[in-house]
């Protein structure tokens, strides 16, 4: 399913010949939709309702926190995080932990809210796209949208100003391939590349992920991934030696 909202003739062309559910292999970047409001939850690379698990050593650059759960669920230690890291109580790595339930009670609020506007976002540009594979492609600003798992086994470009957004609407599982990368250019910027996922996310090994991942459960990170953006889950995430960096 094609969307009028101010798609090039390339583009439509390329979605006609290819089908809703082929490839897009050359594309004109458009507008795409508004931008997703993170509200207090936009301060943190990494936000969880049950847990932040670690394989020495990740490091993550931005504010940490857990809600609400308990402190004693964050593993990360104080070396490995640039920035603040909030727990409900003073259970956590020391002596950097801050307990400030108030903030992670509102953050967490507004995580769930960013993920039911995301989710909810309605009149998509693409649907089924790949079959659920669309790895290997440039894909213009725009909502996308699953009802099957979704698998990215090759690297995917995202061409784009730095206004334009994307949203990735998941109603199953979401996996990165090890090794793959999701790359922006055009001037793109991973704050504005939303990840809605109803099923678990799992970014593969030695992988590379541009974007804000909004999970209704769990975010896995493998060994050696890196990340230019948020992990958001209403359950856990799982580091083993990841260099996440909150987007600017």
């Amino acid at each position: 399913m094609i969307s009028s909202k101010k798609y090039s003739k390339t583009l439509i062309l390329a979605a006609m010949f290819a089908g809703s559910v082929g490839l897009i292999t050359s594309v004109v970047a458009g507008e795409g939709p508004t931008s997703v409001n993170l509200g207090k939850a936009g301060t943190f690379a990494i936000l969880s309702k049950s847990g932040i698990t670690d394989v020495f050593r990740s490091s993550v650059t931005g504010d940490v926190g857990t809600s609400p759960i308990t402190g004693a669920a964050l593993l990360l230690t104080c070396d490995e995080v640039s920035g603040k890291v909030y727990t409900v109580t003073v259970a956590g790595p020391l002596p950097c932990t801050i307990s400030n339930p108030t903030l992670l009670t509102s953050a967490v609020s507004d995580m769930e809210a960013a993920y039911t506007d995301a989710a909810g976002r309605t009149a998509p540009s693409f649907t089924e796209l790949g079959g659920g594979e669309f790895g290997g492609q440039d894909l213009p600003p725009g909502i996308y949208k699953w009802s099957s798992p979704v698998t990215i086994s090759n690297d995917l470009t995202l061409t784009g100003g730095p206004n334009d957004v994307w949203i990735f609407q998941m109603s199953q599982t979401f996996n990165l391939a090890n090794g793959k990368q999701i790359k922006l250019a055009g001037g793109a910027q991973a704050k504005n590349v939303f990840f809605a996922v109803a099923g678990a996310t799992t970014l593969g090994t030695d992988a590379h992920f541009e974007g804000i991942i909004l999970d209704k459960t769990m975010i896995a990170v493998n060994t050696g991934t890196s990340v230019n953006g948020r992990l958001f889950a209403q359950t856990a995430v799982t580091l083993q030696m990841n260099t996440i960096t909150e987007p600017k």
